[in-house]
């Protein structure tokens, strides 16, 4: 096991050395210079924009720029955000939980409703359910995030008045930021119907954020549970007369949950994604309405070593997935 995880560290290094030249290079393509943003409407003298340019490094070539943010990413320094003047850093960790909770909520919505529709589908290959769920869950995919988040708040919102539009709480609650897991923080705070607030706003985001996810998870449960329910363990262990949950949750959904993972793994690239415009639609404080607020401002610090910190979420994520092969399949840990 120690080996498995060394190995796969030593793939992450490459790997991370080339986000840091895509992160880098994303902002330098935007049109928009970034010291006439600071200046505004105010406007900025030729020899001022020079000073300014030579004060955050902007005056010196591409390449040089490239050199002077890796070495301060080594030493830990992601930088400051030319418009708050904050550290980005700290930004992304005041903002950040607002996106874990309403990722995790996705995730775990998807993978509670995904999975059990996917075995169940391949039970029952070929049934009504399976065709319905089968054709809802491609519907599911094919769905653009803006478009269903907005027709589920001119539904759910609008005409119903059963959630509200935008944001994580009702104005009329006010507590101290213990966690900034708001479904947390307003149990902590004891505040009468508190938690129903922050439950209601979030119904409707981890919805629309868990449709993509649900259906690409529902489809490769069902592909993995129905070439796992033809192998010839499978067959032996209904031979010897198993009770059918035993066959299929033992034997059959154990073999088939390795792809499974690896499928829900993958998903939080798309939750990272998809949390871009689901933020934005519904006004959520996380770290993807921020990454839009910042690339309209040129916010170039925030925008690459934002783009920095959510891939190397990614990569954690994708070497946990890894790692859980190991405690799913030992002959994996012997490789």
């Amino acid at each position: 096991m120690v080996r498995l995880i060394l190995s796969k560290l030593l793939y992450l290094v490459p790997t991370f050395l080339g986000i840091t030249i895509i992160a880098f290079s994303f902002v330098r393509i935007l049109p928009g210079d970034p010291v006439l943003l600071m200046a505004g409407e105010r406007g900025v003298t030729p020899e001022r924009h020079a000073e300014l340019s030579a004060q955050l490094g902007y005056d010196k070539s591409v390449l040089l720029q490239y050199f002077d943010f890796l070495w301060r990413l080594l030493q830990g320094d992601l930088g400051h955000s030319l418009v708050t003047k904050k550290p980005v850093m700290g930004e992304f960790l005041a903002l950040f939980p607002a996106t874990v909770e309403l990722g995790l909520c996705a995730i775990l919505l998807a993978t509670l409703i995904g999975v059990p529709v996917g075995v169940l589908a391949a039970i029952k290959r070929g049934s009504w359910f399976d065709q319905v769920s089968m054709t809802t869950a491609l519907v599911g995919f094919s769905m653009p995030i803006f478009w269903w988040g907005l027709l589920l708040i001119i539904f759910f919102s609008g005409i119903l008045g059963w959630t509200p539009v935008s944001g994580r709480i009702s104005l009329m609650y006010y507590f101290p930021d213990v966690t900034g897991f708001m479904l947390i923080d307003s149990l902590l705070s004891g505040q009468s119907g508190a938690f129903t607030s922050a439950v209601r706003h979030l119904i409707l985001p981890s919805v629309v954020l868990a449709t993509i996810p649900l259906a690409v998870i529902a489809r490769q449960t069902r592909s993995a549970m129905l070439e796992v329910m033809g192998e010839d363990y499978v067959r032996t262990a209904r031979a010897k007369g198993m009770p059918t949950r035993r066959v299929i949750g033992v034997h059959a959904l154990r073999n088939a949950m390795i792809p499974v993972i690896t499928t829900i793994g993958l998903q939080v690239g798309v939750l990272m994604a998809g949390a871009i415009l689901t933020e934005t639609i519904f006004s959520w404080p996380g770290i993807g309405k921020w990454m839009i607020d910042s690339i309209a401002r040129r916010d170039y610090p925030v925008v690459q070593s934002g783009l920095l910190l959510v891939a190397a979420l990614v990569m954690i994520v994708n070497l946990l997935v890894d790692l859980t092969y190991g405690l799913i399949n030992p002959r994996i840990r012997n490789k």
